[in-house]
């Protein structure tokens, strides 16, 4: 009687390299095809950074607004990540604040664009925009938690996984639960933490293992189901039914047919 030494095969593994292959690098690949045939600006200088005009001035809108905006970021960054900002503006008030968080200097910006502009010549989409009683009520948390962002002096900012622009608005929306919203899967940054964490997600209606930013998983109801392998996220949203996939960010029904007026 004789003992084999050859390994036995794990039965698993390639249907585990195939699952990952196809929910995270061919997303990837099928998104930088799309980058290289339709182009775009490689530099900051080449980019449009107007305003897209979707907000009116501030004297001419008296209600307290929020609303949290996502943009592609330039070059073939763009291909994988989008940048986040939010926009606040109280009852009566004469401007609008536009938050911001950067990769030069001291990260956290003021006012360094127009509130509803261009982010390297991509029109941004809305993530949350909410108005009246409500936003009046939650304008203190953002500037509470903008004040308090623990990462805001130079050289703070990291790239990846973070804490970048989307770690710095993660942790605004953090602050005001009541949003009931999270960042688009592709806000690469924004599921960062500086340690383990086992716990409630972001908007307190699931659960979250996450691992440094690194690799994680969320199930809830706002988040959806997410799995998130170096900052790349791929899942399904309950909510909206519709798919999570890298660098495409969410797909649903409401993404691709025409929306009412």
């Amino acid at each position: 009687m004789s003992l084999s030494l050859t390994p036995q095969r794990r039965p698993f593994r390639k249907p585990l390299v195939l699952l990952i292959l196809m929910l995270f690098l061919v997303p990837i690949a099928a998104r930088a095809a799309i980058y290289a045939a339709h182009g775009g600006p490689l530099s900051w200088r080449e980019a449009d950074w107007s305003s897209t005009g979707a907000l009116p001035p501030a004297r001419e809108h008296p209600q307290a607004r929020i609303i949290v905006f996502s943009g592609r970021t330039g070059g073939w960054k763009g291909v994988v990540a989008v940048h986040s900002w939010a926009v606040v503006k109280p009852a009566n008030a004469a401007a609008w604040t536009r938050y911001d968080v950067v990769g030069w200097g001291s990260p956290v910006r003021i006012n360094g664009w127009a509130p509803d502009g261009r982010w390297f010549g991509d029109k941004p989409a809305t993530v949350v925009d909410v108005s009246g009683p409500q936003a009046e009520a939650l304008i203190p948390k953002i500037d509470a938690a903008v004040k308090a962002y623990q990462y805001r002096h130079a050289g703070d900012y990291k790239i990846w996984p973070g804490p970048n622009s989307n770690s710095f608005i993660a942790a605004l929306l953090r602050a005001v639960p009541e949003l009931g919203v999270t960042l688009p899967p592709n806000a690469i940054g924004r599921d960062f933490r500086d340690g383990f964490y086992a716990g409630l997600t972001d908007s307190r209606t699931g659960v979250e293992l996450n691992l440094w930013g690194y690799a994680g998983f969320k199930l809830g109801w706002v988040e959806g189901i997410e799995v998130n392998l170096f900052g790349l996220v791929a899942g399904l949203d309950l909510r909206r039914p519709g798919l999570k996939l890298p660098g495409f960010g969410r797909i649903g029904l409401d993404t691709l047919l025409p929306q009412a007026a």
